[in-house]
């Protein structure tokens, strides 16, 4: 019996050693030596600081950078809550917003919903659109839109708002990926929000689109996925070359 409880044991020691000291330690110096950025999570440093990861989307909202996609991952972009709305294509919620009110009875945009989306990336790309009541109507003081009116608006059973681009808008734009952290947009996305960039940064389209060119990226093995630019990659090379004046 003692001799069985031996063997057991010393197998024990060994397996523990092999698969919890020396197996790691092997992995851990081939990914060190040949893999550095990559096992380190791929991270963006700016003088010294990291900034970001290649791989984890983040919240542009200045007219200066590009935007990326909508986030459902917690309060947007945020790598402990990784999720996607789990909405279908259907969904009322998903297509209109919701309302949310507290106990004080205070209303809130619960979810802004895709119709609203589309009204911020029409108005803030210049692009032509055609509503079936004035977006005057739904602005603030400050004439700011307000998404609480947007989102009522068309969630009105009687006379729900139509709202209607004039193009083509990449989906990309308007939904949330499955993580809520694609660092990625389309290169069609990209183009869309050139001009805005441009004109806020005091250079030409044509400026930003030579950049927008060298952080597009192909698919994988040529034929896997699709293309795409990243986004903090290129907002910071936008920083480097042409600085807001």
């Amino acid at each position: 019996m003692f001799k069985e409880l031996k063997v057991g044991f010393l197998m024990m020691v060994v397996m523990t050693a092999i698969t919890g000291i020396v197996y790691p330690a092997v992995i851990t110096i081939i990914a060190q030596g040949l893999f550095r950025d990559q096992a380190n999570g791929s991270l963006i440093a700016v003088n010294g600081q990291v900034i970001g990861s290649h791989l984890i989307g983040q919240g542009f909202s200045k007219p200066e950078y590009f935007h990326p996609r909508p986030s459902s991952a917690g309060s947007g972009y945020d790598a402990t809550a990784s999720s996607g709305s789990n909405l279908g294509p259907t969904s009322s919620k998903l297509l209109n917003g919701t309302i949310a009110t507290d106990d004080k009875g205070k209303e809130s945009v619960g979810f802004d919903g895709i119709k609203t989306r589309l009204v911020h990336y029409c108005v803030d790309n210049d692009i032509p659109f055609e509503s079936s009541t004035p977006l005057d109507t739904f602005k603030d003081a400050q004439g700011i839109l307000d998404d609480l009116k947007l989102v009522k608006a068309f969630n009105d059973a009687k006379s729900p708002l139509v709202f209607t681009a004039k193009q083509s808008i990449p989906a990309d734009a308007l939904t949330a990926s499955a993580s809520g952290l694609d660092p990625h947009i389309s290169p069609r996305n990209a183009e869309l929000q050139a001009a805005r960039v441009a004109k806020a940064r005091g250079v030409s389209v044509e400026q930003v689109r030579q950049v927008v060119a060298q952080h597009t990226g192909g698919r994988s093995l040529g034929v896997l996925g699709e293309p795409y630019v990243n986004v903090l990659e290129l907002n910071l090379t936008l920083d480097q070359k042409f600085p807001r004046k």
